[in-house]
């Protein structure tokens, strides 16, 4: 069992280094058109919309089914204000990680839920860790392109994406033998990242999609968001 979630877990997060250097090839080695900036922005727009499918089908469902109202509430505002506070700070310094803060929010929490449902539903822990890759691929395209425009180098933003891939493995470990017994701060940590995802959405990854005088830019956000529908009927 163990060698199994690590070969899941495994799977979901090298998406993440794989849509890094799929994104560092299409950075380099395609030329600049309209038709290349059409394709960068429906990808972001691709990828808010599986963003938002995670929130709708995976991490508040599972995390209201074990919290009472009062506490749902609290996490949820509390993740929406600290990174509020996060956001703002790292714009004042100039930073666009916000793609990135945003996939790390969901890949973490849907990582230690996979560790924590595979004893009890193998074929349900398969499932989501194809999900959760379908995912990261995307999330980790766009979240890439955002870090070089920060400023960060390409070999130092494919080092970050190599050491994020194993952090689905070490979150299933934590989920598999830590959490497994304690759902409700599974639900805490689920609900809490949901509001700094939904914050993060709406202030920039939405906005940056938008690209002017185009209107097939928003429709990869359905495409996305069907992504999770189907994800989220296999599962």
């Amino acid at each position: 069992m163990l060698l199994e979630i690590i070969i899941y877990a495994g799977f979901s997060g090298l998406t993440v280094f794989v849509g890094g250097l799929l994104a560092n090839y299409f950075n380099h080695h395609i030329e600049e058109s309209p038709v290349k900036y059409q394709i960068t922005h429906t990808s972001m727009s691709f990828g808010a919309g599986i963003i938002l499918s995670a929130l709708v089908f995976v991490l508040i469902p599972d995390g209201m089914k074990e919290l009472p109202l009062i506490h749902i509430i609290f996490s949820f505002l509390l993740g929406t204000i600290i990174f509020f506070f996060i956001d703002k700070y790292l714009s004042q310094k100039g930073g666009k990680v916000a793609t990135l803060m945003a996939m790390l929010m969901d890949f973490i929490p849907e990582s230690i839920a996979l560790g924590a449902v595979f004893a009890l539903d193998p074929k349900t822990a398969l499932l989501l860790a194809v999900f959760i890759g379908l995912q990261n691929l995307p999330e980790s395209f766009n979240s890439f392109r955002d870090l070089v425009l920060s400023g960060f180098s390409v070999k130092k933003t494919l080092v970050i994406f190599f050491f994020t891939s194993f952090l689905g493995m070490i979150g299933a470990l934590i989920g598999h033998f830590f959490l497994s017994d304690f759902p409700q701060l599974t639900a805490h940590l689920m609900i809490f990242s949901s509001g700094g995802i939904l914050y993060l959405l709406f202030q920039d990854i939405i906005p940056e999609s938008k690209l002017n005088h185009s209107y097939f830019t928003s429709l990869g956000a359905s495409f996305g968001f069907v992504l999770g529908m189907i994800g989220e009927k296999l599962i």
